[in-house]
């Protein structure tokens, strides 16, 4: 069964970094494409970044200098590295891909999220 996990959601002070990890495991046959979603409290979700299999990137106006998404194939994973926080960062972090699985066809598949809460 293919599967998404993130890891790395915590506690941040404003300013500071947090770098989110998402892995795939399962019968992969390819990674059409990976994103990361976030949603605030009491708001809905919302797309954040993307990275496509060929290496095209996509951002979000309210995180273009600051976040920076990369994927590492080899190891089915990919990051999104968070860096001058802000408050409004708080949410719960989504990892999506697009992924093909052996012996079936390609589909969407989306992580458990990860919490991410910037305050002092």
């Amino acid at each position: 069964q293919v599967q998404l996990v993130e890891s790395g959601g915590g506690l941040v002070q404003p300013g500071g970094s947090l770098r989110l990890s998402c892995t795939a495991s399962g019968r992969i046959s390819l990674i059409y494409s990976m994103g990361w979603y976030r949603q605030p409290p009491g708001k809905q979700r919302e797309l954040v970044t993307s990275i496509t299999n060929g290496g095209n990137t996509n951002y979000e106006d309210y995180v273009k200098g600051r976040f920076t998404i990369a994927r590492k194939n080899a190891k089915n994973t990919g990051y999104l590295q968070m860096n001058s926080l802000k408050p409004e960062d708080t949410a719960v972090y989504y990892c999506n891909a697009i992924m093909g699985q052996i012996g079936d066809q390609r589909n969407n598949y989306w992580g458990q999220g990860t919490k991410v809460k910037v305050s002092s």
